[in-house]
């Protein structure tokens, strides 16, 4: 309890609580980043394909909202980009006790909102208790649940926050990137009234809305651009004490397509483009030298393509025909011989222009923290796949058709997107590379909506070829894709059981790395996890595209990285030379 001055006791002695006391405000701890000082002013024009479907960080759920949300908000401990690893943000210092399961957060004080509000402990324990209320069914709930239980928040003091975790999770500070603080005195209310979730639509009047990141809203259009203007209480400064960001204005475009976001960054409408495929970016290469851009090779990135089989259960499906195809795509050395007859080499040159990486497993050679260096490459061999088909009972008829042990030739569909170019050509090459195995592959467009209810509604298909984004370099993100009983575990969704012993040990590998707290014993479990990956091929993991860029010569202060976001993810050090 504060200890009141005694002219101040005498006054509400005498006078009651007619009139507010004031305190003074603490002194602002502001974070000051390395590096050279940059230049105050100016403005950045970027662009979206579409357009934000909310300002609301509790309903989120689309890249373009989250983008924006981000740039306006701030998290308590941040993942820098360019080395992947955790830093202090609106949290100075933290400390962790009870074996790994208690974290005290010691937060920045005299920090204020963007509409000049006093931030505290407050609003932080008020933003945790929203993103886990049931009622509230914020995507974030799901991330901020440890060993099956919600986190337990609770404050300790007007800027220090307690967190108690049911078990220990090796990657709990990197739980707390990405779940914006929300300003309490701004949002109290309609979360108490039950209308939380339709707070701060697009339609909002920006005084109306409030962050602790670098930009406030200053204007939206409806289909043309969102203007943002720099935040004059952001709590970073430069090493020579100038406030930041830089930049008094950030502008996103809404440009629909890629191509048109090519042209008009040729014709100086926008400084730069974020990403871009292998054929723009050798359409800009040829006028680099004669126009005022610079481009970025920035090499692969987390995403990655890979093909993978149907292994679902379909006994309440219906699809025999499928179902009877089941008896190969389980079987580990048909997926080997696919995976070994098919020329990664020529996806790379002839699909990205040799703007991508090979890859075996699913970690790509962007997550240099991660990725197992050890594993073999086994370089494509059709005479070896065709080795291992015969050691599973296949064989090759006169004519050359592959056919399984009862005789039936092998044929096969494969779902791809038309809308990615990418994928379909990388379709195209993988169905002339199995036909040398002697496998008939048919290929079947459909609208990626259509696809995806085939993947994970449906089950109604053979084998289908997807691309995957880590939204982080850990593992803990993906462990939806490898665990039996994750929802992006596409190849077999909704298990009861591991389908084969080899998915029960990634079962117990991906749930052991999450308690081990030393970064050596959980390397290697996830380098085990790799291991099978590769061995066994659940999916048939193919390239990873290399992230392409593109900037206006004169834009300083950038730190590309190969994760999301790749050039503005540090934009409040982004500044005109």
């Amino acid at each position: 309890m504060a200890v009141l001055p005694s002219f101040a006791v005498l006054i509400v002695a005498l006078f009651g609580l007619a009139f507010p006391i004031l305190y003074a405000q603490s002194p602002e701890e502001v974070l000051t980043v390395q590096g050279s000082a940059g230049r105050p002013g100016g403005r950045l024009v970027a662009s979206w394909h579409s357009e934000p479907k909310t300002l609301n960080p509790v309903t989120a759920v689309d890249v373009v909202s989250k983008e924006l949300i981000s740039l306006l908000n701030a998290d308590l401990i941040h993942i820098n980009l360019a080395t992947q690893r955790t830093e202090p943000a609106l949290t100075k210092s933290w400390t962790v006790s009870g074996a790994g399961k208690h974290y005290t957060l010691d937060l920045r004080q005299g920090l204020k909102f963007s509409d000049g509000h006093p931030f505290d402990a407050d609003d932080v324990v008020f933003s945790f208790k929203v993103y886990l209320d049931p009622k509230v069914h914020s995507p974030q709930s799901d991330l901020l649940e440890v060993g099956g239980k919600p986190i337990q928040v609770q404050k300790l003091g007007p800027y220090r926050v307690g967190f108690d975790l049911a078990s220990p999770y090796a990657a709990a500070e990197r739980i707390f990137d990405g779940v914006e603080i929300l300003p309490r005195h701004l949002l109290e209310k309609p979360y108490e009234d039950g209308t939380i979730d339709k707070a701060w639509g697009v339609s909002t009047s920006p005084a109306a809305i409030a962050g602790l990141g670098p930009y406030r809203l200053k204007q939206y259009v409806p289909g043309q651009q969102v203007l943002l203007e720099r935040n004059p209480y952001y709590w970073k400064v430069d090493s020579a004490g100038h406030r930041l960001p830089y930049l008094d204005e950030l502008a996103f475009l809404i440009v629909p397509t890629e191509d048109a976001e090519v042209i008009r960054f040729q014709s100086g409408d926008l400084d730069l483009l974020e990403k871009i495929s292998a054929e723009n970016y050798v359409l800009l290469e040829r006028e680099q030298k004669s126009r005022d851009y610079r481009l970025y090779d920035l090499g692969p990135g987390m995403e990655y393509d890979f093909l993978f089989f149907n292994l679902n259960d379909l006994s309440a499906k219906h699809l025999p025909e499928v179902a009877s195809k089941q008896e190969w795509f389980r079987r580990r050395e048909f997926r080997q011989a696919v995976s070994l007859a098919i020329d990664r080499e020529a996806i790379v040159r002839l699909v990205y222009r040799g703007r991508a990486a090979p890859i075996w497993t699913q970690v790509t050679p962007g997550n240099k923290l991660w990725v197992d260096a050890a594993l073999p490459h086994p370089a494509r061999s059709v005479e070896k796949a065709l080795e291992l088909l015969r050691s599973a009972g296949f064989t090759r008829s006169a004519d050359g058709t592959l056919t399984d042990s009862h005789g039936a030739p092998v044929e096969f569909s494969i779902l791809t997107n038309p809308s990615n170019v990418q994928r379909s050509k990388m379709a195209t090459l993988i169905q002339d590379d199995l036909g040398q195995l002697g496998m008939r592959v048919n290929l079947v467009s459909m609208e990626f909506q259509a696809l995806m209810a085939r993947v994970f509604d449906s089950y109604d298909y053979d084998a289908t070829l997807l691309g995957l984004v880590s939204g982080d370099a850990d593992p803990n993100p993906e462990i939806n894709v490898w665990t039996s009983t994750g929802g992006t575990h596409v190849w077999a969704l909704a298990e009861a059981h591991p389908l084969a012993p080899w998915q029960a040990e990634l079962d117990r590998l991906m749930d052991a790395q999450t308690a081990m707290l030393e970064f050596a014993n959980r390397k290697a479990a996830y380098d085990r996890v790799q291991q099978i990956v590769e061995e066994e091929d659940p999916v048939i993991c193919l390239v990873s595209p290399n992230v392409l860029a593109a900037t206006k010569n004169g834009l300083e202060g950038l730190q590309p990285s190969v994760m999301r976001n790749y050039l503005l993810w540090n934009t409040e050090r982004l500044y005109w030379k």
